[in-house]
């Protein structure tokens, strides 16, 4: 049975494009459009599609309101089209709040300037987020409205080590002043999964942290701003040559890729271009790895919700130095690919909730 999908949009013109765009798909079916809000969440009530393409700026009702509506009344998964501008990045982080759980650009030449390839990364995304519909509700979630989970499809996750079904590991004992630096990876459900843990965080957390997040690079200074709005700790994008302070979160800014050097008895920050090839700007496996010939045995990594496997090898490399490594549990991800990616491989020494980590953090 294809994956039913509601399309959003004002523009007769987009509506087209997505539809065919979608069609083209054997496992997907556009059964409905929608002009604007109002429109959307009636038909998401009637026709009760598996996933739904919001537009943000609408007429009668914005994307962002019918979001949240539709979230609080008929939930399934919502990608918002977004524009890769400040005033895109703000909109796009208020719907992510609202409900939605992932977006792509609006201009689809910003997803891939081959056509096929964009409207094959379009299908795969709906597809996989879908794939979560009758899923439990994100624990933790602001505002607390359901939300899909997804699991990434077997065939992109690695296979686990072992046939045994995998439980919870043990809590592994923590020592005062065991870390000396917090690291955390995540991609799809990030956004709102970051607010989420280092709101849990007090102004007096001694731990500096380094954070990937998936995002382009005209989203995270408006992110890295929203979070420091929110939080007790000081939160900011990150510059190249910023020395490390406790209580201070440093995220990679969209595009580039963020490494940690020891220089002079002090933690800097590298922000580097990206070379050619690689997939995810910024990386969680690149900065992990940068981590691990800084402090070897002293970090403690966090890998949230996400697609893929970004952040698996980093922390097999923190993993062997003598780090710790924690995940977040299937129940509680948007996307449970790159969590799934570190507890199959057997890396993770605790599994957790989304709602357990904060507090977890808050007790070093």
């Amino acid at each position: 049975m294809p994956i039913r999908v509601l399309v959003v949009d004002d523009s007769g013109f987009f509506r087209r494009r997505v539809k065919e765009m979608l069609s083209s798909d054997a496992r997907l079916e556009v059964v409905g459009e929608a002009a604007n809000g109002a429109e959307a969440i009636e038909m998401a009530a009637r026709l009760k599609p598996h996933a739904i393409t919001m537009d943000i700026e609408m007429p009668v009702m914005d994307g962002i309101t019918a979001t949240r509506r539709i979230m609080q009344a008929n939930p399934c998964p919502i990608l918002m089209f977004s524009s890769l501008t400040t005033d895109g990045a703000k909109a796009t982080l208020d719907a992510l709040d609202a409900g939605a759980v992932d977006y792509l650009p609006k201009r689809f030449e910003d997803i891939s300037k081959n056509r096929d390839e964009a409207t094959r990364a379009l299908c795969d995304r709906v597809y996989t987020l879908s794939r979560g519909h009758a899923g439990a509700a994100v624990q933790g979630r602001r505002p607390a409205t359901p939300a899909a989970r997804v699991s990434t499809p077997a065939a992109t996750r690695p296979a686990p080590r072992a046939a045994a079904p995998m439980a919870r590991p043990s809590a592994a004992p923590l020592r005062r002043g065991q870390f000396k630096l917090l690291a955390i990876g995540t991609s799809t459900g990030g956004p709102v999964a970051l607010q989420e843990v280092l709101t849990k965080l007090p102004a007096s957390f001694s731990l500096p942290i380094v954070m990937v997040q998936h995002m382009p690079g005209s989203f995270t200074p408006a992110f890295a701003a929203r979070l420091n709005q929110l939080c007790a700790i000081t939160v900011k994008e990150a510059e190249d040559g910023d020395t490390l302070q406790p209580g201070t979160a440093y995220l990679a800014p969209g595009g580039k890729q963020m490494l940690l050097e020891s220089r002079g008895g002090r933690q800097i920050l590298k922000v580097l271009e990206p070379e050619a090839g690689q997939t995810y700007k910024p990386c969680v496996d690149i900065t992990f790895n940068s981590v691990a010939k800084v402090y070897p045995s002293q970090t403690l990594a966090v890998i949230l919700t996400g697609m893929g496997a970004d952040g698996r090898e980093g922390s097999r490399t923190l993993k062997q130095g003598g780090s710790q490594i924690w995940s977040q549990d299937e129940a509680s991800c948007v996307v449970y690919g790159m969590p799934a990616a570190v507890a199959e491989a057997g890396l993770s020494d605790r599994v957790l909730a989304l709602n357990e980590v904060g507090p977890a953090l808050a007790q070093l």
